[in-house]
């Protein structure tokens, strides 16, 4: 089922490639004027500077050297390249380096890039307009801001204010940003060392139907129920403030974890009850990437607000946040006060419009679902050869392979996944697990929308293999 080919540098062999860059014009080899020992220590200069200068901010730095960035693949600077199954940091929706992006950005660069954030640009007000097109009813009123952190912040502080409240509930296993209220709602990871949170902060369990905690007598997960526990266990903590519930339609940092059909409307009624309200995280999720235009369709239900980051500027840092008139209304005549130095940013709008384009000009929802039944066959067949390979789950081009050491027990392993992530670059292949304590046994596979299927059978071969080899050097 898979095979090396169509890949852009094929022609070459990496101990060939390693003696050639590539021209950002012609996209074709130019041979290196460096000798390979001023190579060498250009390397060692360049890592060198990163032990001294550099802060680090989570996992270990990939080790390897950038140069560039083209469709499906990132180059390093010693001429490899890397199939790159993330997306980025799950961004670049219509892979790196778009001709309609690059377009888009060139001109804009050129002419209007940013602004006092009082004024406002044709960019801008489209935006809106399109995002308010592309959702249903009541959503229709954007905020354009720049990172996914942001967007859940400016929402939270939003709720807030409209239900004059300060209570917020999230998933145990969430992931909604490192600012103050956003990481005050995130629970997979960070909360250890920096001190207090903000008060009326909770956590339900998060529905995982490969980890069922409250089961059925068959063994499945009874997610009714413990639903109705976890805001059991609210209802006892809260002081009466409850304000508002964020949530991820699929738990991406958490584990690509995916609520079952029923879920969301169910959490949804219980928000009503309360006087919440539902704000819905789409950062990684929105835009196509799961087969509908945003993941929350499956569920029919509409959030109160809507946050969008990541996909949306395809790459680019663009972020927003989406509500309904009433809210904003009520929000605008308590003096809601979100003022950032990069809030309505033309420049970056502009590229967001140009994915909106994209995306309707070449139906990605329809592409999406289509690679994404693709690509799912093919880490079911993974799965079928390696007993390490313990469920595969997800929706469209956002897929979940967790590995354990046992399919019986389901025990995780941090170091089984670190070694296959090596293994994997060291053959051409940029995987995305979450390198953190607990949370190093599930890959994240979110390829381009723009990826072929020669690509993803090639990210299929490349994860096969590595799999087996690190599991049979155990």
């Amino acid at each position: 089922m898979f095979s090396r080919i169509g890949t852009p540098c094929a022609r070459f062999p990496h101990s060939v490639a390693r003696n050639f860059s590539y021209s950002r014009t012609t996209n074709g080899p130019i041979v290196r004027r460096m000798t390979l020992t001023a190579d060498r220590t250009a390397t060692g200069q360049f890592w060198s500077d990163v032990d001294r200068h550099l802060v680090r901010y989570g996992a270990p730095f990939t080790p390897e050297i950038i140069e560039r960035a083209a469709g499906s693949f990132v180059y390093t600077a010693d001429g490899r390249q890397i199939l790159d199954f993330t997306s980025g940091q799950m961004s670049a929706i219509l892979g790196h380096s778009h001709p309609a992006i690059v377009q888009t950005v060139q001109r804009g660069i050129a002419s209007l890039d940013h602004l006092f954030s009082g004024m406002l640009s044709r960019p801008v007000v489209d935006l809106a307009r399109r995002l308010a097109g592309s959702l249903p009813s009541p959503l229709e009123k954007a905020l354009l801001l720049t990172t996914g952190a942001e967007s859940n912040e400016a929402a939270i502080r939003m709720a807030k204010l409209v239900t004059g409240r300060h209570e917020i509930v999230a998933f145990a296993q969430s992931w909604h940003g490192m600012t103050h209220a956003a990481a005050a709602a995130t629970y997979s990871a960070g909360h250890q060392g920096y001190g207090p949170t903000p008060p009326g902060n909770f956590a339900i369990p998060a529905p995982n139907p490969y980890r069922p905690d409250f089961t059925t007598p068959d063994g499945a997960l009874d997610w009714q129920r413990q639903l109705d526990y976890g805001f059991a266990l609210v209802d006892a903590q809260s002081s009466g403030s409850l304000a508002a519930c964020i949530v991820e339609p699929i738990l991406s940092s958490g584990g690509v974890i995916e609520p079952p059909p029923g879920y969301f409307a169910a959490l949804a009624a219980k928000c009503r009850e309360r006087g919440m309200l539902l704000i819905v995280d789409e950062a990684q999720t929105g835009l196509c990437r799961t087969g509908t235009w945003y993941a929350f369709q499956r569920d029919g239900i509409v959030p109160d607000i809507l946050t969008l980051s990541k996909t949306l500027g395809a790459g680019l840092p663009l972020a927003a946040v989406v509500t309904s008139e009433e809210i904003e209304r009520t929000a605008h005549e308590r003096g809601y006060l979100f003022y950032t130095t990069h809030v309505s940013d033309p420049l970056v709008a502009a590229v967001g419009n140009t994915v909106l384009d994209v995306l309707e000009a070449e139906q990605m929802d329809v592409r999406a679902r289509d690679l994404g039944e693709f690509l799912r066959a093919g880490l079911l067949e993974i799965r079928g050869r390696h007993h390490v390979v313990g469920d595969v789950r997800g929706r469209g081009l956002m897929q979940g392979v967790e590995l354990v050491v046992d399919r019986e027990t389901r025990q995780r392993s941090d170091a089984l996944g670190a070694r296959i992530t090596r293994r994997c670059l060291e053959l051409g292949l940029h995987m995305n697990v979450v390198q953190l304590p607990g949370m190093g046994g599930t890959f994240r596979i979110a390829p381009p929308l723009t990826a072929t299927r020669e690509e993803l059978a090639l990210g299929l071969e490349i994860l096969d293999q590595a799999i087996g080899e690190a599991t049979a050097a155990t």
